[in-house]
């Protein structure tokens, strides 16, 4: 019952003037990062981070929901009407909603990434609200090499996820957490990696390394590509931008499907590092190996297009749990989000739900509300959405790098802010260029202070005795899993090379 109190009075806080407008206004920009070609919705999310720094804490982050909720659907539109991805996560539509567009039948499709986004969706909040608090309860059992076990999971978690090479990935993480110790040293006051200049005493913002990672860095890469876009021209008319909702009896026909989907979204969603995309590949492939219908995926199948929007969206849910509960991003988008926490003083954790019950009662209903929000503007805004296509590549590319330095400048009005996530863009464009994923970088920026502090800590509170992270139950799980994370791609890999010389040539690898 007090759930459903707080539940109730976070829509109380969501829906007052101010906070509503912010929220109708990140849906709108959620969706359109998502459409508009060279952007994704992590690079938006992250974009709007410096601009919310003058807010509260409790818009800023009804903002970043808004947009990572409806990023996550609108994608879907230009992957079924045009065969262009908004986001990889939508890449699985393409195989089935595209196939339906070609029959003529793209408003029926389109009908079912919408039902299926709104179902997985709102089923998800429900679960989010449900397992939050009682993770939290646990949480708060937990000493520093609890959290510090908890921390190096999530590194290891996104290293593990990181694309097909870990040395790439655990460099990029190495080179994260390098940054991440620039300035004074808090427990001993040394200066660290300063090199004698005055503004990197202060250490460097984790906010400069996102931005200027992703945002200039994405503007880099598809400036060397000469802005190659697709076009999105072509087609059968303006039937085309139309949704046509399936009726109740389509979609209980398709409510194991539905279930998959969900559950499979809300359980990789809570994997540190792994989000919407992952949960999209993954339920598609479930559905390819269990579902009724699995010989007609990639033909036009309504399932396939339920199964894979139905995850990307319930990914939301599973995400925000451990960002809430134990202050552990589940995806790019919560990373963002966590940074807006730590810059507004707010340290996401067991403790949030004590001292701030209504921020975080406020989050959640943002989550409810831009679920209902995201669906209505995608079934009356796909017209205008598709618009947006039209634009230069050239012409989004030069707003995004001023929007990038205007932000960067205005969170600390530090000139020498410019020089530094100039660097960091050129940083992102040669990781793009040398296929070192971001991800680990920027994670290794954020939580690198982080697991720093409680290791330290624990080392003075246990004489610094380093066994002691493996010597205490749930610190010692959390670590054998992260390492067991860490190693198994490569052992893996090791089994890969065995059999290739076995047989003597190279064995495909089974996909999902």
């Amino acid at each position: 019952m007090d759930v459903l109190t707080h539940l109730l009075g976070g829509v109380a806080t969501v829906l007052t003037p101010l906070n509503f407008l912010v929220l109708l206004i990140g849906l709108v920009l959620g969706m359109l990062v998502a459409v508009l070609p060279g952007l994704t919705l992590v690079m938006g999310v992250v974009l709007a981070l410096p601009f919310t720094y003058k807010m509260g804490v409790g818009p800023a982050l009804i903002l970043l929901t808004a947009m990572y909720v409806s990023g996550t659907y609108a994608g879907a539109i230009t992957s079924i009407l045009f065969r262009i991805p908004g986001e990889p996560m939508d890449v699985p539509l393409l195989w089935d909603g595209y196939e339906m567009t070609r029959r003529g039948e793209a408003a029926k499709a389109l009908g079912w990434s919408l039902a299926a986004a709104f179902i997985g969706g709102i089923a998800s909040a429900i679960m989010m609200v449900a397992m939050a608090e009682p993770v939290a309860r646990v949480a708060l059992s937990f000493s520093s090499p609890e959290f510090f076990a908890i921390l190096f999971f999530g590194l290891v978690s996104v290293v593990a996820l990181s694309g097909d090479s870990v040395v790439n990935a655990l460099i990029s993480l190495c080179m994260g957490l390098l940054i991440a110790t620039v300035g004074v040293d808090d427990i001993y006051g040394a200066e660290r990696l300063a090199f004698g200049q005055p503004f990197l005493l202060d250490g460097i913002d984790f906010l400069l390394v996102m931005v200027g990672a992703y945002g200039i860095g994405e503007v880099l890469t598809r400036m060397h590509a000469g802005f190659v876009a697709e076009s999105g021209e072509g087609g059968d008319g303006q039937a085309r931008f139309r949704t046509a909702l399936p009726r109740w009896a389509e979609i209980l026909r398709v409510k194991f499907t539905l279930v998959r989907g969900t559950l499979t979204g809300v359980v990789v969603g809570i994997v540190p590092g792994a989000g919407a995309t992952v949960s999209a590949f993954v339920a598609y492939g479930l559905e390819s190996q269990y579902g009724k219908n699995r010989k007609q995926l990639g033909t036009g199948a309504p399932e396939g297009i339920v199964a894979a929007k139905s995850a990307a969206t319930a990914s939301v849910g599973g995400a925000l749990v451990p960002l809430l509960a134990m202050g552990i991003p589940g995806s790019g988008a919560t990373a963002v989000m966590l940074a807006a926490f730590l810059l507004h003083g707010i340290q996401p954790g067991p403790q949030v739900f004590v001292s701030s019950t209504g921020l975080v009662y406020a989050v959640f209903a943002a989550v409810f509300l831009s679920v209902i929000g995201m669906c209505v503007l995608g079934y009356f805004a796909i017209k205008p959405l598709c618009k947006v296509l039209d634009a230069p590549e050239a012409i989004v590319s030069a707003f995004v790098v001023v929007f990038c330095f205007v932000g960067a400048f205005a969170a600390r009005n530090n000139l020498s802010d410019l020089y530094v996530i100039s660097a960091f863009g050129l940083v992102g464009y040669l990781f793009e260029r040398f296929r070192f994923p971001i991800a680990p970088l920027v994670l290794g920026t954020i939580l690198g202070p982080l697991a720093e502090t409680n290791f330290m800590t624990t080392m003075v509170s246990f004489d610094n005795d380093w066994t002691i992270l493996f010597r205490r139950p749930i610190s010692a799980v959390v670590m054998l899993l992260a390492l067991a994370g860490l190693f198994w791609p490569i052992v893996r890999a090791l089994q890969q090379r065995r059999r290739e010389a076995r047989f003597g040539q190279p064995v495909e690898r089974s996909q999902a």
